[in-house]
């Protein structure tokens, strides 16, 4: 066979390998993610999410047009997402929408948007050394069965650079997408009461968390006062909620409450407690620079007991710790600085449980030491004081003097004698079936189905009611964990959150949202300045490897053919 006849040979199997593998590769779709973060792998959540999709699932992303470096980033990364979520199920379809490019009266456009609750971001763009503001729109749109949620690209984080911010957003996409389907795909079921009668926080220090949680749960209130007319009936429709959530009680729970609580729990109901077990006034403490911390007696001791935890009415001081910002000078001329403040802790996990896993620090404010009793209850430490930490025992005067002290401490290292408490409980996860607190003892009231042992049952219990509190700007509730006098974002509202999904068993969207995927950007100064000379490498580079290219060749054909 002549050397023509092999390689013509050749060529027809390479080319019928080529046809082949195209043939297989259309029938069979595989994608590999090698990525370190595996950010091109979806979570278990979200697949079984779109799996329930029996209808088109289409996303209208407007995240288009002339955006600055890290907004690109953003879009790709979208793009890229659905790419993942589209190939997965073939009821995904998405497309991108310049609003720029829309024709009519842009104005019109932007209020009709700002009734959906579509607002733009301000964004710098930087071109040539000179810098512009432009509004995007960093969302997508979701429609399934004639029904459409709204889901944010970019996270608003407070506070945070424009680069951060999109970090962030990135960080948060496949949570984003995951529960957007969730919310038009899988209609709410459970159904969270949120305890009032007995001096909880007032609506508006709990607006931001909870208008977050109805967007997956039935939020309603519920007031225990009816226990005093009919328990027998407040526990049934108490009942009917899967989860209860009392946040910073002041007044004391009677013994009928106490009793409906308990059954409550042993029927399989889960419970989330923020307590404090000492009552402390800031406004005092502001306003004439000291104030008294006294025990307030809730009746709530041989109630945790019973489930194995004691809340202790002492103040946590931790050296890790969040600060207090104080006003100094006149009027006129007044400064705001920033002090180290023991009574602040602040609570970074590095449990791998999902409720804390890769979540900020969480603020506390006069939090109280927890301790846990040996019995047939599972206990897990979700949040615990840093190693150097004190205990101080009420009733105490609490002083801003204490500040001059703080600062001696934090300049010249801590005491180890005196901060030698360890490690102290915080929050902690109860899990089992639980023993009634009535069991052998008198009855508040005649029950005719009383459970001295339950069911299987959660209940978290957190010694520090400010930790669902969220500030106000005005009349205005801020997004809970932003602190405004410090521009510092705190992890409170995701570690409750988190809390509320793993009582009610909605793992999934806890391991979505602690996801953690690394972002690079590039330093805005540096490629400012060396803009030129990779400018310049970018264009000649590629020309002299082809001029060395030729050189090569051309003395390879000469030695060849000569």
């Amino acid at each position: 066979m002549s050397k023509q006849s092999k390689l013509r040979k050749k060529t027809v199997l390479l080319i019928l390998l080529i046809v082949g593998i195209n043939l297989i590769g259309n029938q069979i779709y595989k994608r590999f993610d090698f990525t370190e973060d595996q950010r091109y792998t979806l979570s278990d959540s979200a697949i079984a999410t779109l799996d329930a999709a029996n209808a088109p699932v289409v996303v209208e992303v407007l995240l288009e047009g002339t955006l600055p470096a890290e907004f690109r980033r953003l879009q790709s990364e979208t793009r890229q997402l659905l790419e993942v979520f589209a190939s997965h199920n073939s009821r995904v379809k998405f497309y991108f929408t310049n609003l720029t490019e829309e024709q009519g009266n842009q104005e019109e456009l932007q209020r009709q948007l700002a009734q959906l609750g579509i607002m733009p971001a301000q964004i710098s763009i930087q071109q040539g050394g000179k810098k512009s503001q432009e509004l995007v729109y960093p969302w997508a749109l979701i429609t399934y069965k004639e029904t459409m949620v709204k889901v944010p690209l970019l996270k608003n984080t407070l506070g945070a650079t424009q680069e951060e911010r999109v970090s962030n957003s990135i960080q948060n996409l496949e949570y984003a997408f995951a529960d957007g389907f969730r919310k038009i795909i899988s209609p709410k079921k459970k159904k969270v009461a949120v305890l009032k009668g007995n001096g909880q926080l007032n609506d508006r220090y709990i607006a931001d968390f909870f208008s977050t949680l109805r967007d997956y749960y039935f939020i309603a209130p519920y007031t225990l006062d009816s226990v005093a007319i009919d328990p027998v009936r407040s526990l049934e429709q108490l009942s009917t909620f899967d989860l209860i959530v009392s946040a910073k009680p002041t007044e004391r729970f009677t013994d009928a409450e106490k009793y409906v609580l308990d059954q409550y729990s042993l029927r399989g109901g889960k419970s989330m407690w923020l307590i404090d077990e000492v009552m402390v006034s800031m406004d005092s403490l502001f306003e004439s620079g000291s104030t008294f911390a006294f025990n307030q007696d809730l009746n709530l001791t041989d109630f945790f007991f019973r489930y194995g935890v004691r809340i202790n009415p002492a103040l946590v001081n931790d050296a890790y710790h969040a600060p207090i910002v104080l006003a100094t000078g006149t009027e006129a001329d007044s400064q705001y600085n920033q002090y180290p403040w023991f009574y602040s802790p602040l609570s970074s996990s590095t449990s791998e449980h999902p409720i804390v896993n890769n979540i900020e620090a969480v603020k506390f404010d006069f939090a109280n030491s927890i301790d846990t009793l040996e019995n047939e209850i599972h206990k897990t430490v979700l949040l615990s004081s840093s190693p150097i930490t004190r205990t101080v025992g009420t009733p105490v005067e609490i002083r801003l003097d204490e500040i001059e002290y703080n600062l001696n401490t934090v300049n010249n290292g801590p005491d180890m004698q005196e901060f030698s408490a360890g490690k102290v409980p915080l929050a902690v996860l109860l899990e089992g079936t639980f023993q009634s607190v009535y069991r052998n003892r008198v009855k508040p009231f005649k029950l005719s189905e009383h459970l001295d042992e339950g069911v299987e049952s959660k209940m978290v219990v957190i010694s520090d009611g400010d930790v669902i509190k969220n500030q106000m700007q005005g009349n205005r509730p801020i997004e809970l964990g932003f602190d405004k006098w410090t521009n510092n974002r705190y992890g409170n509202k995701d570690f409750l959150l988190n809390t509320v999904n793993y009582l009610l068993d909605d793992t999934g969207l806890i391991n979505i949202r602690s996801k953690e995927i690394s972002i690079a950007f590039l330093d805005q100064q540096k490629s400012l300045q060396e803009r030129s000379k990779w400018q310049a490498l970018n264009l000649l580079l590629p020309l002299g490897i082809l001029a060395v290219f030729g050189v090569l060749f051309t003395l390879y054909r000469k030695r060849k053919y000569t």
